[in-house]
């Protein structure tokens, strides 16, 4: 069994955490791994890391690469999408890459599971995997259906039919409903959430897309390189739209474990830890007269009095504030940002890139305030800037400066200065975090005025 995990989406619904350079699978939330990190562990028990195949993008290879080496799954494999596609061509394109380059048979299970759900106990979880995967030995397509237990309209429900093995076959999906509609299925006592994962064979998944998405299918046909080359020619769609719905072989089986899709802000209060006053408190929070409220800090003190029955997060330049059962409208809120610019709709004031990160401590006209931190052997591209200058002061660790022809090491309490439209690059050759504080002064500060050299990370 090859087991294929979808970690290329953007998420904004837990917005302002999550941004589109950092999205939900990347977080932290309740444990000290990531979602994505999560994800991986569970299957462990089952397959060994190269077994394991993370379909993601080139904007986040990185940050998936750094997740596997911290959860111990570095063989692992990454597959990079060429453009977002959905998840019906992103499974297309992992099916044939498992042929082509992994050397498996069409007769081989895959499990496609997401990235960023919380799932517990694992060995519940395992026992579900290995009995979807034998099921789906028998040309079906198997999905986990969670039994609902409240009328929730921010998921999509799985009607079941007769009973097949330990589990039903599919009469109908249903998209996400409204609130009568959703009251309507849970009394009807036959509808499940849609968890979005599925188990089948390559060989079921193949002529799945014969007969319902022979434009994808001819793709296929062509082999993994071809696949690659073509992508953009898949058409956008969910594997529920595209195989699911129109499938006569789908099978649903019940989840018995507990699930959270971290969907909303509704969905992390659900799922942490409450006081007697049923606040949920992370961070430094102070909370009096409080009742059922979520009060989540990062960076200063928040303090509530008074509360009921709300939602407020906060990180370093952002602050929600939103009503119990109304937190699906945040997407609605990243979308406005969107229309307006505003930055803070994709980027956080600390960045992530391959060599480590950057943190924007303070901006005016004409300057910028940077911390800089590089990791124990890693390196920037040699690059210039045509619009600014820089000064760097190192505060932990030491530098290795390059300044034109010049090479030169930078010591704690020492500083450098790089003039403008000067090819420079700045490396940690040491063991320990490098950190500097960078001060930029120009009259265009975006991080698009870098014109690279030379870079071991691949980036143009």
């Amino acid at each position: 069994m090859k087991i294929i995990i979808l970690a290329g989406g953007g998420g904004t619904r837990l917005f302002p955490l999550s941004r589109v350079c950092l999205p939900k699978q990347f977080l932290k939330l309740n444990d000290e791994y990531s979602l994505l990190s999560q994800s991986v562990r569970r299957f462990m028990d089952i397959v060994i890391p190269s077994d394991i195949v993370i379909v993601t993008n080139k904007e986040y290879y990185h940050h998936v690469k750094t997740e596997l080496a911290e959860c111990g799954a570095a063989d692992a494999h990454i597959l990079l999408e060429p453009v977002a596609k959905n998840t019906a061509p992103a499974i297309a394109l992992a099916v044939q890459y498992c042929l082509d380059v992994l050397g498996t048979g069409e007769q081989e299970i895959l499990f496609v599971s997401t990235s960023d759900h919380i799932i517990r106990p694992k060995a519940i979880f395992t026992k579900l995997v290995q009995t979807a995967a034998a099921i789906a030995g028998e040309k079906k397509i198997v999905t986990f259906g969670v039994k609902p237990d409240k009328p929730e309209t921010g998921y999509g429900y799985i009607q079941a039919g007769s009973q097949y093995r330990q589990g039903y076959e599919v009469e109908s999906f249903k998209e996400k409903p409204d609130q009568l509609t959703a009251e309507k299925y849970i009394e009807a006592g036959n509808y499940y959430w849609n968890s979005g994962m599925f188990a089948f064979s390559i060989a079921g998944m193949l002529a799945e897309l014969h007969q319902h998405q022979p434009a994808i299918h001819s793709l296929l046909t062509e082999g993994y390189t071809a696949v690659l080359e073509k992508f953009s020619e898949m058409p956008s769609i969910s594997i529920d739209y595209a195989i699911a719905e129109k499938s006569e072989s789908v099978i649903v089986l019940p989840f018995t474990a507990y699930w959270n899709d971290i969907g909303s802000w509704d969905a992390i209060y659900d799922v942490l830890d409450k006081d007697e006053s049923g606040n949920a408190i992370t961070g430094d929070c102070i909370a009096l007269d409080c009742n059922n409220t979520l009060l989540m800090g990062r960076s200063r003190l928040i303090a509530g009095i008074g509360l009921e029955d709300l939602l407020i997060v906060e990180t370093d330049d952002v602050i929600l504030v939103a009503k119990k059962g109304e937190s699906q409208k945040v997407k609605e809120l990243v979308e406005d940002l969107k229309k307006r610019g505003r930055k803070e709709a994709t980027e956080h004031t600390t960045m992530y890139r391959p060599w480590g990160s950057y943190t924007v401590l303070g901006e005016g006209p004409g300057y910028k305030m940077k911390k800089i931190v590089v990791n124990p052997g890693q390196r920037l591209s040699l690059q210039l800037h045509y619009h600014r200058s820089e000064h760097w002061i190192v505060i932990c660790g030491t530098a290795k400066v390059t300044i034109g022809s010049n090479e030169q090491m930078v010591h704690r309490n020492e500083s450098v200065f790089i003039p403008t439209s000067t090819k420079h690059r700045l490396e940690n050759p040491g063991r320990l975090p490098l950190e500097i504080i960078e001060v930029q002064n120009g009259d265009y500060l975006e991080e698009d005025d870098i014109v690279r050299f030379d870079d071991v990370y691949g980036r143009s």
